[in-house]
């Protein structure tokens, strides 16, 4: 699976940009600031129909504007697929694939994946447990539609359990048969979700270690403990017995809404006995196992996206990193680095197509490999090339 080209309209910093992407390397060169990773952020975007940066979509509109518009032709299976997406001040956001409409944004998820390496991915360790949760149900429900069915299904009930307990506080009200019936249908889902959860991980886990074990030189040993509510024997009577805990607190306090990811080195806690070095190393597992895991389920190679991450790597890890690209372990690569003779020398001897991209507070020039500057790429001619007026842009 490759992108070939993408198209941006007032989003985030770029105003309209088009470019043509080689198959394989892709080189984003660019000070920190220039839009280097809002770039990514684009390509990203076409995946999972959202910012992996920001869940607000006024967020992602440039300053001033009405709508954004990121398109994106992806090649897969022989075939071209032209995604869109689409926002609008006071309307909906709209996604469509080859011109046909979701319904649900949430039927477009695992079409086209993407994995995204970023420096803040080591909050992974030393965030909150939503932050790992995250992670993990993003990843399921890319390979698993009917995880995805029931995992919203979950947070719909949730939502309205919590609705309910908040609404008895207020009326000092309560109605244990219609507490009951939220309950068993959010335990009925749970147990589902922490079963899909558990054993999702006897697969991820081999790949992790495996490439945990080849990025630090095999120095430690690690592990991922998913912890659960639901792995009590008792769960559904001690769900019931929260009940007055979760009337005072307005809110449910068991569930699979609060499992967690135990990440341990040498059996200790990551978070709190892992070096900086160790805790790079474990993310940077983390993602390729997310790879391979989807490489597998899909029959296909992901995008891989990296983002800046050269700055937190030691020589090392970076030789690990560059062998397995020399080794084709990896389809369609984007890098992003602030320093272009620093990504010029890590893939300069590697066989393969590479294009370099140079951004400058939203513009972007297209080099050669050797350096040699090439007109700035169809940034020019701007008012003749322009799409849709904002009031269409919901049906491009």
């Amino acid at each position: 699976m490759k992108l070939e080209k993408i198209h941006l309209l007032n989003y985030k910093n770029y105003e309209e940009l088009s470019l043509d992407f080689s198959s394989q390397i892709n080189c984003i060169l660019g000070e920190n600031g220039s839009g280097k990773t809002n770039l990514l952020d684009a390509i990203y975007y076409l995946s999972v129909t959202k910012s992996a940066f920001s869940s607000v979509e006024t967020q992602n509109v440039r300053h001033g504007a009405p709508y954004f518009l990121v398109k994106g032709v992806f090649f897969r299976e022989k075939q071209h697929y032209t995604v869109s997406c689409s926002w609008q001040r006071g309307q909906k956001k709209q996604v469509q694939n080859s011109r046909i409409h979701y319904e649900k944004l949430s039927e477009h998820i695992g079409h086209f994946p993407v994995v995204l390496i970023s420096p803040d991915d080591t909050d992974l360790i030393r965030g909150a447990s939503e932050l790992r949760r995250r992670f993990f149900d993003g990843l399921l429900s890319q390979i698993d539609p009917d995880y995805l069915i029931d995992f919203m299904s979950y947070n719909h009930l949730l939502r309205q359990r919590n609705a309910l307990l908040k609404q008895f506080a207020e009326r000092n009200t309560y109605d244990s048969d219609l507490l009951d019936s939220y309950s068993d249908q959010l335990l009925d889902v749970g147990h589902r979700l922490y079963h899909k959860r558990a054993d999702f991980l006897e697969i991820f886990i081999p790949h992790f270690s495996r490439h945990y074990n080849n990025l630090s030189g095999k120095k430690e040993e690690v592990g991922i403990r998913y912890t659960s509510h639901f792995a009590e024997a008792d769960y559904r009577s001690a769900f019931y017995k929260a009940y007055r805990k979760d009337l005072v607190l307005q809110r449910s306090t068991r569930g699979v809404h609060r499992d967690d990811y135990d990440f341990r080195i040498d059996d200790f806690p990551t978070k709190r006995y892992g070096s900086q070095g160790q805790q790079k190393s474990f993310v940077i597992a983390l993602k390729l196992a997310q790879f391979d895991v989807l490489r597998d389920k899909k029959q296909l190679k992901p995008i891989l996206l990296l983002d800046d991450i050269f700055d937190k790597l030691d020589d090392f890890r970076i030789g690990k990193l560059t062998e397995m690209v020399v080794q084709q372990s990896f389809g369609q690569l984007f890098v992003t680095d602030a320093r272009p003779e620093r990504t010029r020398s890590i893939f300069g001897n590697i066989e393969g197509e590479k294009k370099y991209f140079v951004v400058q507070k939203g513009e972007v020039t297209e080099t050669s490999v050797e350096g040699k500057e090439d007109q700035p790429n169809q940034q020019q001619n701007r008012q003749q090339n322009r799409q849709r007026e904002p009031d269409n842009v919901a049906e491009e």
